[in-house]
């Protein structure tokens, strides 16, 4: 029975998808190409640069959540849903949050490991205590 459950948990678990771990691949705004304006060095925590791009056929100045590159690097940042505003951060699209897909089967397996914990503990509560035999 305690196997037949697991099974089930972990079937059910596999067509939920990847929403079950956390992990989104949704686009949270709009990729664009930006060129750095101000690039900022990685010496200190909270490093921010100036990109410039162009959103909706307007020039964009912005701030880039990030360090270390060139000044005139050209990169892909992600605008976010609603476009520019005033004093709006983008992010490099290559580190966008839910990129790593490594997640999902280490959810899973985890998943399966606990799964056959719980039954093997089922299993060694109903068979009870054994009897050493004497001679």
């Amino acid at each position: 029975m305690a196997a037949g459950v697991g099974l089930l948990v972990i079937f059910l678990a596999w067509f939920a998808g990847p929403g079950l771990f956390g992990i989104s691949n949704d686009a949270q705004g709009t990729t664009v190409q930006a060129e750095v304006v101000q690039p900022a060095p990685c010496a200190g925590g909270g490093a921010t640069e100036t990109v410039k791009f162009e959103y909706g056929g307007k020039p964009v100045e912005s701030t880039l959540n990030g360090c270390g590159h060139g000044k005139g690097e050209r990169l892909e940042v992600v605008v976010p849903e609603g476009g520019p505003g005033d004093a709006v951060s983008v992010h490099a699209a290559e580190a966008a949050a839910g990129a790593s897909d490594a997640r999902r089967p280490l959810g899973l397996a985890l998943l399966v490991f606990s799964c056959f914990a719980g039954g093997m503990y089922v299993f060694l509560v109903l068979r009870g205590p054994r009897r050493l035999a004497t001679a």
